[in-house]
């Protein structure tokens, strides 16, 4: 199992509604809003690298105002 961090900027005064879709998502595992440089941080684990990048791409991108985002693999 491989498991990462999702960092994500939202729109302006998204960042309830993004975490409330994002946390529906197969393959997210926890979503918290946070205060920084980023709005929302989502845990995400799936079989490999490669499905991890689909949940990313197919998923939380598709979220409406989901803009940019940085994604973590956890190393240990």
């Amino acid at each position: 199992m491989v498991r990462a961090y999702t960092a994500i900027i939202t729109g302006t005064g998204a960042s309830e509604d993004v975490v409330g879709e994002i946390r529906d998502l197969s393959g997210v595992t926890e979503a918290h809003i946070v205060a920084g440089d980023f709005d929302v941080i989502a845990e995400i684990e799936a079989e490999t690298v490669r499905d991890l990048q689909k949940i990313v791409t197919a998923g939380i991108h598709e979220v409406e105002s989901v803009g940019t985002t940085r994604t973590y693999i956890q190393m240990d």
